[in-house]
């Protein structure tokens, strides 16, 4: 199974990442296949700047030289990278739009698994509503944070877990999907060479 490369240069690589992958390599030989894996096969040199969740799809940039990996960190440390994710959540929110400001930490017994508490490290999210399907509604999250399952522990906290989540949904929230229904549909950041601003969309599956 290849990947889809949906804009590449002699500095970086936009790839649209399947769901049910790892953004990088596990620990055991069943955890091999990832994106950095794959993209190697294309380009050789490319690097991994940020990740996206194994169970999420959607946008992610890769640098293709020492330089440009640098200036791409910088401009995600600064918050100068501008995200945007699509969702489908259970239920029906009753605000259009919104915030969630959560503290977070690992979920230790539990681990991956993440949780509000006062003690962990400053998350926030802000969310709009697109549309309202019935029994989910979709959502179209902006997370200002980047910890790790935020938009996914942000929305169970709202009563509202995201469709087929395996970590954060039960019952009929966690049977609505095969696949959890959280996409990275929008990436956009300065080019690390020419400081050109580039944005990217990729529309969600679901």
């Amino acid at each position: 199974m290849d990947i889809a490369i949906q804009y590449s240069d002699k500095h970086l690589v936009i790839v649209n990442k399947p769901h049910d992958l790892l953004s990088v390599p596990g620990k055991g030989p069943d955890k091999r296949d990832c994106v950095q894996r794959r993209v190697h096969e294309h380009f050789p040199t490319a690097r991994i700047v940020h990740r996206l969740d194994c169970a999420t799809s959607g946008l992610m940039v890769l640098a293709l030289d020492a330089d440009s990996h640098r200036e791409l960190n910088r401009q995600f440390h600064d918050r100068e990278v501008s995200k945007a994710y699509i969702a489908c959540v259970y239920g029906e929110l009753r605000d259009d739009e919104g915030e969630v400001k959560a503290p977070l930490i690992t979920d230790w017994p539990r681990r991956p698994r993440q949780k509000i508490d006062p003690s962990g490290k400053s998350a926030h999210t802000c969310f709009k509503v697109i549309a309202r399907e019935g029994t989910h509604t979709r959502v179209q999250l902006m997370p200002v944070t980047g910890r790790s399952h935020q938009l996914r522990v942000h929305m169970q906290s709202l009563g509202h877990p995201i469709l087929g989540d395996a970590f954060y949904a039960e019952g009929d929230a966690l049977a609505a999907s095969s696949r959890l229904c959280l996409h990275a549909t929008a990436l956009g950041f300065s080019h690390p060479d020419t400081g050109q601003r580039m944005e990217f969309i990729s529309h969600a599956p679901f």
